[in-house]
């Protein structure tokens, strides 16, 4: 149990997944503890790096990162050029544009998997393995285990610190004047659908959740109710399969929810910025999202003791302590930045002093990480949605990662885009499937 635990996301602060490592014979700082005075030591320069990630927007990290490149330029005389950006779709768009386009930045913090095959086949980016060869100790600090291999090759291109899990957010108030209790780790499906349906007689909307702009977290879990934690994260080789039942099943869930009126009433046409305020403002009982919306949910209100995060009710053999939850994003080196001798130094020295445990510790604060030490928080500093979310991964029986991070953007759009006429009966299931599956198909071939 604790051996899984070390790799689970023990808290709720957003997702921010950065890592990389260091060298020895003086080719780049060791890393440790003290990521300031490695900085020291490296020594005044002038190099300016173009660095991109997704510490932007509502990502609790976005302040920690612009203080520690301000930092780190001055204590070493070079410059970051940053283009970081909100993690969302139209992000990756920008990203792999700029790949295609030669315009890719030297140091890139971004997702891994299927996401980052592009770069991978193209040879754009620096495998941890080629890296090694002149900084032998590069991501030493790191547990290798972690990184999260390349599906395109098995070989580590990027280091992640920490990730995220997934779980249901519960308003508190709502859930009071509804008279229902909140779900626990014992609550089942049937027995939350129950409760779904009181709070709906009470007046209030059971689940906040846009199916035309968020339907993944919907899916993932109604999937995951049909498979086990070994056996979520396996793409259906065809809608007749074992997983392809279990999507069909799954996503036949989704629309039973839609039926019932347990979603808003524009939930097929509202944004999630929409229903995400509707949570807030004590219209909605429940949400599910990741552990970054932690911070989200801090940030909105002024009464954060409202709010909590449970675990999403199982059915099956799946139990309700079996969560989502993964590694899923880490620090780049581009090929272009590793061809230029200075950018090369730079771009190791940059992340190493962005890695340290120190800096790590500060970022990932009661996340799950690869560091080897581990990271240390007090949790007296942290509010009590925070400590849901730790009590709630500690007790976690098992976890699958995402099954979407296997499916590209474009691969999606049969289910995903088509969900508002799938949960109306406009689409058939298994066809939408069947879709997706084909463009997966060939993307295999090309």
């Amino acid at each position: 149990m604790k051996k899984m635990l070390a790799m689970l996301l023990t808290g709720a602060m957003v997702l921010s997944l950065a890592a990389c490592g260091n060298s020895s014979s003086g080719n780049a700082p060791a890393q440790s503890s003290s990521g300031a005075e490695e900085s020291k030591e490296m020594g005044g320069g002038s190099v300016t790096l173009n660095v991109t990630t997704t510490f932007a927007g509502e990502d609790t990290n976005a302040a920690n990162y612009q203080e520690a490149i301000a930092a780190w330029q001055e204590e070493t005389g070079n410059k970051i050029n940053d283009a970081s950006g909100t993690s969302a779709e139209t992000f990756k768009a920008r990203v792999i544009s700029d790949f295609e386009m030669g315009s890719e930045p030297d140091v890139l913090f971004y997702f891994n998997g299927v996401d980052s095959n592009p770069f991978v086949e193209a040879g754009k980016v620096v495998s941890i393995e080629e890296i090694r060869k002149t900084y032998p100790d590069y991501a030493t600090n790191m547990k290798d285990g972690m990184m999260g291999a390349s599906p395109v090759d098995g070989k580590n291109y990027s280091v992640p610190v920490n990730g995220y899990w997934e779980g249901l957010f519960v308003n508190k108030e709502v859930c009071q004047a509804a008279g229902i209790e909140i779900p626990s780790a014992d609550t089942t499906w049937d027995e939350f659908m129950d409760i779904c349906q009181q709070v709906k007689d009470a007046g209030y909307t059971p689940i906040a959740t846009s199916f035309a702009e968020i339907p993944h977290y919907w899916f993932e879990f109604c999937i995951y109710n049909y498979l086990t934690p070994a056996t979520h994260n396996v793409l259906p080789g065809s809608v007749d399969d074992e997983h392809g039942k279990a999507w069909v099943n799954g996503i036949g869930d989704m629309k039973t929810l839609y039926e019932k009126g347990f979603l808003p009433d524009n939930t097929l046409s509202a944004t999630d910025g929409e229903t995400f305020q509707l949570f807030i403002d004590g219209k909605a009982a429940f949400l599910i999202d990741g552990s970054w919306k932690v911070g989200g949910i801090e940030g909105a209100t002024d009464d954060v003791d409202n709010f909590t995060v449970t675990y999403v009710p199982g059915k099956n053999d799946r139990k309700s302590t079996d969560i989502i939850g993964g590694l899923s994003s880490g620090w780049y080196i581009t090929k272009k930045a590793w061809d230029d001798p200075e950018k090369q130094k730079a771009c190791v020295e940059f992340i190493s002093y962005m890695t340290s445990d120190e800096m790590v510790s500060k970022f990932a604060s009661v996340s799950a990480t690869a560091l080897k030490n581990g990271t240390q928080v007090d949790e007296s500093q942290l509010s009590s949605l925070a400590v849901a979310g730790l009590d709630m991964v500690e007790g976690a029986t098992g976890m699958a990662s995402a099954v979407q991070d296997q499916v590209t953007q474009e691969e999606r759009v049969p289910v995903f885009n088509g969900m508002p006429d799938i949960v109306t009966g406009k689409k058939d299931i298994a066809e939408a499937i069947a879709e997706l599956l084909d463009l997966v198909a060939a993307g295999k071939t090309e």
